[in-house]
């Protein structure tokens, strides 16, 4: 009840009659003015005014299992919310929440992970108080060649969500990193269990530039922050729980759809070197060419200079500009 209260005092925004609240979830005044004050406790400063009711101060966010919940406006994505100050990993935790049946939409979220990782084992700076790591578990029923589609599709939930909560116009560099300005601000880390072409589980993590922050001098001239882009503070909550709106939603076209067909063109609308020229870095050969979307299962098709199209698949292959990151 305390995260249903939390959301009618948030959208209502100004004061809400405990007679109000108690018709509302059909509870005691007494239960409503100890829900209160357990929020109270938990940092959020709520007035009590005699004949009015209550209302919640907005001035700060606090950042915890409580918010997310009171914002989370999906049917299963982000359901339940499993919350932590510090974890070493979401994706670590979450795979170990999904090892042990944990449902899927269950979100495992972190103010701080000691040991986040990118792509190939990259690492990934977790500062606490400042950004957004969290993991959401998928339990699907299709095919193991649809897996890597998947991270595709929460790429498109990032940039919609980061474009809905501040207005930051979110790109995506292929296969799983979001940019704003060329600059990286997101990155999606998927990982899965499958035994004899069965799934048991996918893990989707993704971490997000929110806060002010220094970057490692290794990065620090290709990342950036939403704070850095939209010059103002971004809700991490309400962030979070916008990602998984739009998750939820290309999911589920994904899943009628058995594949990219339905989102297609809005992804490559929002891919951030089409029709441009790119580099393949590929182990085996590096080549140039013009990005021209995907394809169908998810790999991006460059023309190279002969006017041949080759699909490339994401595994140990990078693509970046010409000249720099994008």
């Amino acid at each position: 009840m305390k995260s249903e209260i939390l959301a009618l005092l948030r959208e209502r925004g100004d004061y809400v009659s405990g007679q109000e609240l108690c018709g509302r979830f059909g509870v005691s005044r007494t239960a409503v003015w100890k829900a209160v004050g357990q929020l109270k406790k938990e940092g959020y400063r709520i007035e009590a005014v005699q004949n009015r009711g209550y209302i919640l101060s907005p001035e700060r966010e606090v950042y915890g299992r409580l918010e997310l919940e009171s914002r989370m406006d999906t049917r299963w994505a982000g359901h339940p919310v499993e919350f932590y100050d510090v974890l070493a990993s979401t994706n670590l935790q979450a795979k170990l929440d999904a090892e042990n049946g944990a449902e899927e939409g269950t979100l495992v979220v972190a103010d701080m992970q000691t040991a986040g990782r990118g792509r190939k084992g990259r690492e990934w700076n977790s500062p606490a108080g400042t950004n957004v790591y969290f993991t959401l578990i998928l339990k699907p029923s299709f095919a193991v060649s649809m897996a890597s589609m998947a991270t595709l599709v929460m790429g498109m939930a990032a940039a919609r969500g980061i474009k809905e909560t501040c207005g930051v116009d979110a790109r995506i560099k292929w296969p799983n990193d979001i940019v704003a300005n060329g600059k990286k601000i997101c990155g999606i880390l998927a990982e899965m269990s499958v035994e004899r072409g069965y799934i048991h589980y996918i893990v989707m993590g993704v971490g997000i530039n929110v806060g002010e922050q220094e970057f490692p001098p290794e990065i620090e001239g290709t990342a950036s922050s939403l704070r850095e882009e939209c010059g103002r503070d971004v809700s991490r909550a309400e962030l979070t729980a916008n990602v998984m709106k739009a998750f939820e939603r290309y999911y589920e076209i994904f899943l009628r759809q058995e594949g990219l067909s339905g989102l297609w063109e809005e992804y490559n609308r929002l891919l951030v070197n089409m029709d441009r020229e790119v580099r393949v870095l590929d182990p085996k050969e590096e080549f140039r060419g013009i990005c021209r979307g995907i394809d169908s299962m998810g790999e991006l098709l460059v023309e190279r200079e002969d006017g041949t199209v080759v699909s490339v698949y994401a595994g140990e292959v990078s693509v970046r500009g010409v000249y720099g990151y994008v």
